[in-house]
């Protein structure tokens, strides 16, 4: 099947509330556009200095997603353009896209990174690291947090994903209870990938990383 047919496959199969986020990392610009021509505006990169050379030789009206994990010395690359920040995993990152927010006179939305896999190479906060961010992110001017984003263990036991994904959603709620009652923005829950993202769908989700299943498998 074609990039168009996939993406037209799975748009069928989401809610209209869940956005699909299509993960172009290592892709090239070629596909973004074929993906572009079939409709699709949100793409995820992993990659800063990638996805701004990829901002650089695409139309204006794409919204950039980064969804990789965030070095310090890299937010430069992206600030002047990103639309949303799913990996704030520590207070040093979060500070630094304030910093280069504020340089390029905009506003970033950000999602809080919770670590819910039981896989040690996942980065992600706890509960207690998020509340400590969220004390202090009034001094931020130039970020704004809008939801949580995890990542499930990669495992072909269901039920394990399921309790993954219920866990990210409780934290969601948590904080939205604690911190966000009344601020309407703070709404999504990323989570789902190629592999799992019907099961992140039915726990929560308002965003999905989906690429494998839309550009093919990397090569």
């Amino acid at each position: 099947m074609s990039i168009k047919d996939n993406l037209h496959h799975i748009e069928k199969e989401l809610p209209p509330m869940v956005r699909l986020v299509a993960v172009s990392k290592t892709k090239p610009v070629e596909a973004i556009e074929e993906a572009y021509a079939a409709g699709q505006r949100v793409f995820g990169e992993n990659k800063a200095q990638e996805m701004a050379l990829k901002y650089e030789q695409l139309p204006r009206d794409i919204e950039w997603h980064f969804i990789g994990h965030l070095q310090t010395n890299k937010v430069k690359y992206i600030a002047p353009f990103v639309s949303l920040i799913h990996s704030v995993d520590s207070l040093k990152v979060l500070k630094e896209i304030n910093k280069q927010a504020g340089k390029n006179k905009r506003v970033i939305d950000c999602l809080l990174q919770f670590h819910i896999a039981e896989e040690a190479t996942k980065f992600g906060l706890n509960m207690e690291e998020a509340e400590e961010i969220i004390g202090v992110k009034d001094d931020f001017a130039n970020v704004k947090l809008v939801g949580v984003m995890g990542m499930a263990t990669f495992t072909p036991d269901k039920a394990q994903v399921r309790r993954e994904f219920k866990q990210l959603h409780s934290y969601f709620e948590i904080l939205k209870k604690k911190f966000f009652v009344d601020d309407e923005l703070f709404r999504e829950v990323s989570m789902g990938m190629s592999g799992d993202y019907s099961i992140a769908v039915e726990e929560g989700s308002t965003l999905v990383r989906i690429g494998t299943l839309i550009f093919g498998k990397r090569g």
